[in-house]
């Protein structure tokens, strides 16, 4: 009799290529690449049937990192090749690499098309609010005033926010998180991957040549606590170091507001409870920005919806289900002629 044994559990190490990896020392890139093979790892991800497609940019070496099957694309256009990946192999589990610049600029038609056909692909944008590859112009993420070989000046540009544009094509699944926060990213990778469609994890990311401490104003030890709010689904919205601010809906506004529990009569029952399948909560949270309010952190929006892969397949069951069709009539119907 055969006896079937389990896989053996991997560990990190076995997602990591033999390839030397390239970044420059102290790039936010590093620690994300890390936490995403531990992720895989824990998840019990197999390398055979793993993809990650990358487009054009710093983040887009990561195919070269990973001891999984990899494609490095073309500028902007991952998300089209990531689609047709899975309609051809819906088995697969499909990752998405991408930048502010290669995703938002030249990719953003991609990228909408990808999120609002909700296929099944788990999406990575590092956002670093800069072009790093080629030397440090403005991207369609940087802050207005930035001086960049490409806005000498100061950016004049209103910047994207990535939540927001993912929100506006429909994403079913939206989360933010940060390179250093090793723990939190892997769950967050875990979510991404269990959920059944398109999810959109945006990953603050350190630039250390070129926008270096653009995100100082939330992520250092100085700020951290303070300035960062990890939400999670069914619980208050508290955050701060002694854990005594939060976040609740002003009802004449219909706005969020930062409040300290203890002040002005507040108390932790008027602080708002995270509900990740509300779209317009999703929304309001992800345009929240320091000093004011907190950086919102962790899995914003998730509300399930077919995938597109599914919905495609089961249209052409239906369709096979009919009788196989003659493509020989086919060719011939219609107004036909023939040359001699």
């Amino acid at each position: 009799m055969n006896v079937q044994t389990p896989p053996e559990k991997l560990t990190a190490k076995d997602f990591a290529s033999d390839q030397e990896v390239r970044w420059c020392p102290g790039c936010g890139d590093y620690a994300i690449l890390k936490a995403v093979q531990m992720a895989l790892a824990n998840i019990g991800s197999r390398p055979e049937n793993t993809v990650f497609v990358s487009g054009i940019g710093c983040s887009s070496r990561f195919p070269y990192y990973m001891a999984t099957y990899g494609f490095h694309t073309i500028h902007g256009r991952a998300p089209a090749v990531a689609t047709g990946l899975k309609l051809a192999r819906p088995e697969l589990d499909v990752w998405v690499v991408t930048g502010d610049g290669d995703a938002l600029s030249i990719g953003g038609n991609h990228l909408f098309h990808v999120l609002r056909r909700n296929v099944d692909v788990n999406i990575l944008l590092f956002n670093n609010e800069i072009y790093g590859l080629t030397k440090g112009q403005f991207s369609p993420t940087s802050r207005v005033g930035l001086k960049s070989p490409s806005t000498p000046a100061g950016s004049v540009d209103s910047p994207a926010n990535a939540c927001h544009f993912a929100l506006g094509a429909n994403a079913r699944f939206i989360a933010r998180g940060i390179d250093i926060q090793a723990k939190e990213l892997g769950e967050l990778f875990a979510r991404a991957h269990a959920h059944k469609g398109a999810s959109f994890v945006e990953l603050i990311q350190n630039c250390i040549v070129y926008n270096d401490g653009v995100f100082d104003d939330f992520v250092s030890k100085e700020f951290a606590a303070e300035r960062q709010v990890h939400v999670k689904h069914g619980q208050p919205m508290i955050y701060g170091k002694a854990k005594n601010k939060g976040l609740r809906i002003n009802t004449q506004t219909l706005t969020l507001e930062a409040v300290t529990i203890g002040e002005n009569g507040v108390t932790e029952k008027d602080i708002l409870v995270h509900d990740e399948k509300n779209r317009t909560l999703a929304l309001l949270l992800s345009g929240l920005r320091p000093p004011e309010f907190p950086e919102v952190l962790g899995v914003i929006y998730c509300d399930p919806a077919p995938s597109y892969e599914t919905s495609v397949q089961a249209q052409d069951a239906q369709a096979r289900a009919k009788g196989a069709g003659d493509l020989d009539k086919l060719m011939r119907a219609g107004n036909t002629w023939s040359v001699t």
